[in-house]
């Protein structure tokens, strides 16, 4: 039985989850500040036979209902077309929206405000038509490694997938972790498979007609505080959705994670790969690699997260 919270208990409970000054005033990394180079030499010792599993999608460059605008792929040189240098070969050119419902991306800190303010109480007016001058992608620059850990919540309900609107309790997390035999540490990466993607492909977009989306409820935000975690990733948003809050609250776990802890978010994940690697060698931890665009300024990047085994 998951907590029914007001819109007004929410904003007290944002309050209890902040970090907002722990590494400092002018800190831009937030939660990332976790994963010490022990905590990357730790997960480097979990690759045993080193095998790889990419966690992203595809980009897709065809509209979609899920997909309004999907990535620009042009070609600006074809295989018949020579290169003005007297070389021959190809080249093309792309554009990307990485948020939304259908690229695999690393939310920036600067990503969501809460009361005009960003993670570290940053005011909003940071960020205007140049792009983010505080918690912008780079922070992340030097890439996230850590040790990674797969919450497979449908294999803990022996269901293929969570329905869209479903909500995962912190009772649902702690089960899975029992039933995982693995328990998320300061400094992890924290990955929740509700089989999104397997729902979208068994069923088609029209499976999550009204933006419904399994996710966590808000009760979880104080348990991703005392995990302390460093980064949160989701086949889905994180957020179930809808909710019930009123404006700006109807995102309480990107608003909790984002802006009170500092913690950045995968949104659209594909785990499905993951899961079943995860669920035949019985083993729910590895090493975790993703190494986010250096896009000064921006407020995401397309991720290829991989998972090491």
């Amino acid at each position: 039985m998951t907590t029914t919270y007001t819109t007004s208990e929410i904003a007290e409970l944002l309050q209890r989850v902040s970090n907002w000054g722990r590494w400092g005033t002018n800190d831009q990394r937030g939660a990332l500040n976790y994963i010490s180079n022990e905590k990357r030499a730790a997960a480097a010792r979990l690759v045993s036979t080193g095998e790889t599993v990419s966690l992203a999608l595809p980009l897709a460059t065809r509209p979609s209902r899920d997909n309004p605008a999907p990535v620009t792929h042009l070609m600006i040189r074809s295989g018949d077309v020579g290169h003005p240098l007297g070389s021959w070969g190809c080249a093309d050119y792309f554009a990307i929206e990485p948020h939304g419902l259908a690229t695999t991306h690393l939310d920036a800190l600067c990503h969501h405000f809460y009361q005009g303010k960003m993670y570290n109480g940053f005011d909003y007016t940071e960020v205007d038509f140049q792009g983010a001058h505080k918690c912008a992608i780079d922070v992340a620059r030097d890439g996230i490694i850590s040790r990674g850990v797969l919450m497979d919540i449908p294999r803990l309900r022996q269901m293929e997938w969570l329905e869209p609107g479903e909500a995962i309790s912190p009772a649902d997390l702690e089960a899975a972790e029992r039933a995982q035999h693995v328990e998320l540490r300061e400094g992890d990466v924290m990955l929740l498979r509700t089989g999104r993607f397997k729902l979208r492909r068994t069923k088609g977009v029209g499976a999550f007609g009204g933006m419904k989306m399994p996710g966590l409820h808000a009760s979880c935000l104080e348990w991703l505080y005392e995990r302390q975690i460093a980064v949160l990733g989701s086949d889905a948003v994180s957020d179930v959705l809808p909710t019930p809050y009123e404006p700006p609250l109807r995102m309480p776990i990107h608003t909790g994670t984002l802006v009170m802890m500092g913690v950045h978010l995968i949104d659209n994940a594909d785990l499905e790969a993951l899961a079943d690697k995860c669920a035949l060698e019985h083993r729910y931890e590895f090493m975790f690699s993703l190494l986010p665009l250096i896009l000064e300024r921006g407020t995401a990047s397309p991720a290829n997260p991989v998972a090491l085994f």
